[in-house]
């Protein structure tokens, strides 16, 4: 558990500068702010949170009475943006011109420098409905729920996350924490750059998924029609298979 936490603790660091950055804005306001609200706000309360982060008897604790998987969510405490800004800000207060406006220039180098555009991974999307969800992810569920029950579909990851967030009526065999901890077998056969359909095959139909959709680019290994999977459809750029040894009853339709 402990090594767990320090995994997860060095995914939030990311690069690590901006923590570096948090650490020292904690060290300046210990040493200058006078201000005993804001201390404990900017100080103290951050110095708790991380004291309880690594704190092995905290980690069993926390693990027993919730998940391991959201034990990251315990990071999201710690006031790292506003720590540095109103570090930055004090000192920024307390110069003059031109010193004034090359501090606030180095500062808004090192921010950018310290990360990437959140917007830059493939788990966004600009909006493209009301939805606020990929096009493709409204289409595909829309293509293949069936009214009155709940249907099981393994999508590829950059689908997870806005799956859930769009139908309620559609299931999938893994989540979020797949992606958090990749070690789901399923997840980990389904994300490779190769599908081997001979142990993709089983690993779905053990999970009871009616429908797999994969990317249209995908280096599919192996006959669908061999393992019983059907093309369903196809759309935007994405290939939706049907596992007909899943049973699937439509209500007051028979079989589909």
């Amino acid at each position: 558990m402990w090594e767990n936490a320090i995994s997860i603790f060095q995914k939030f660091m990311g690069t690590g500068l901006l923590v570096i950055w948090f650490l020292v804005a904690l060290v300046y306001l210990f040493l200058h702010e006078k201000d005993k609200v804001k201390r404990i706000l900017f100080v103290y309360a951050p110095v708790i949170v991380l004291l309880l982060y690594f704190n092995p008897l905290f980690i069993k604790m926390f693990v027993e009475m919730t998940e391991n998987e959201i034990y990251f969510r315990i990071c999201w405490l710690l006031p790292v943006t506003v720590s540095i800004a109103y570090a930055v800000v004090q000192v920024w207060g307390n110069l003059k011109g031109k010193k004034a406006a090359c501090f606030g220039g180095v500062c808004i180098l090192l921010v950018v420098i310290s990360g990437k555009l959140v917007y830059s991974s493939p788990l966004y999307s600009r909006a493209e409905n009301p939805y606020h969800v990929p096009q493709s992810v409204v289409d595909i569920c829309d293509a293949i729920q069936v009214p009155g029950r709940e249907v099981m579909a393994a999508f590829p990851y950059e689908m997870l996350l806005y799956v859930r967030q769009y139908s309620p009526v559609v299931r999938m065999p893994y989540g979020r924490d797949a992606i958090i901890e990749a070690r789901d077998e399923f997840y980990l056969a389904m994300v490779g750059q190769t599908l081997v359909l001979e142990t993709l095959v089983p690993m779905a139909r053990q999970a009871g998924c009616h429908y797999v959709i994969v990317r249209e680019d995908a280096d599919v290994r192996g006959e669908p029609d061999d393992y019983g999977w059907m093309v369903y459809g196809a759309m935007d750029g994405y290939v939706i298979y049907r596992d007909t040894q899943v049973e699937l009853v439509i209500p007051d339709m028979g079989e589909k």
